[in-house]
């Protein structure tokens, strides 16, 4: 028996992997979260299985549920959304089932923010405009943030910004991050990503809260920020494929070493 933290990413069925839908269509017990997972993600699973929605469930009922299925020697699959190991809630799970010697895999999935990206149509990383990104959230009701992990600190990078759980809270993002990136710095809201109704509201940070309140948007939704979310089109290109930079599989020829040499 097998407990499976499985990753179902962000809303769209199609974005299952394939080991995700094969494990699903398998399990006799699937545990799901119903609020941030649509039904048609788990309709695969086989006929007679336990499906049960875990929105309105403690901890200690999901867990009970996984202690039943292995008393009975039958797998489970658990599913979340986006990728587990991103605010998956899953490390108490995991400490509980470990605790009661039950065996667990993940199977990852694809997260939020790169959903987000392909939806928009566009590289979050672009060179010479930005290298990085910074997946983090807010505090706000839900557990703290660690001490130095702050919207200052990573705003003092330049790096692209991809908010979790904050859309509750824009105008203290808009107060923190304008200093570091400037009032017309590109926001996207990418709102229930994946999902029938999805939304990207797109502005800057002197406009985009302005924006979310007109659709009434509380939830369910990432905020990225940082330059490269422009209609960026001047940038020099990535030197994976520069003729003139060698690498194992690419090594420079002695006719472009003279061509570089005359230029």
């Amino acid at each position: 028996m097998t407990v499976y933290f499985i990753g179902a990413g962000p809303g769209d069925p199609e974005l299952l992997t394939l080991k995700a839908g094969r494990i699903i269509a398998t399990c006799p017990n699937c545990l799901f979260a119903g609020s941030l997972v649509p039904p048609e993600v788990v309709a695969g699973a086989p006929k007679g299985a336990r499906i049960m929605d875990t929105a309105a469930m403690t901890l200690d009922e999901t867990h009970a549920e996984i202690r039943k299925a292995h008393a009975r020697g039958e797998d489970v699959a658990r599913v979340h959304s986006g990728d587990p190991s991103l605010y998956g809630a899953i490390a108490e799970q995991i400490r509980r089932v470990c605790a009661d010697g039950i065996p667990y895999e993940i199977i990852p999935g694809v997260p939020a923010y790169a959903a987000a990206a392909a939806a928009l149509g566009q590289e979050l990383t672009i060179p010479e405009i930005a290298q990085s990104l910074v997946l983090t959230r807010v505090s706000m009701q839900s557990t703290a943030m660690p001490e130095g992990e702050t919207l200052e600190n990573f705003a003092r990078t330049g790096a692209t910004l991809a908010i979790h759980l904050g859309v509750r809270n824009m105008r203290e993002i808009e107060r923190v991050l304008t200093p570091f990136y400037g009032a017309d710095c590109p926001v996207v809201v990418a709102y229930r990503v994946g999902w029938p109704d999805q939304m990207m509201i797109r502005g800057t940070l002197a406009d985009i809260r302005k924006k979310v309140r007109a659709e009434k948007i509380t939830r369910t939704a990432l905020i990225l920020v940082g330059p490269a979310l422009g209609k960026v089109r001047e940038f020099r290109d990535s030197a994976l494929y520069d003729p003139r930079k060698p690498h194992v599989l690419r090594p420079v020829t002695g006719v472009e070493l003279v061509e570089e040499n005359n230029t």
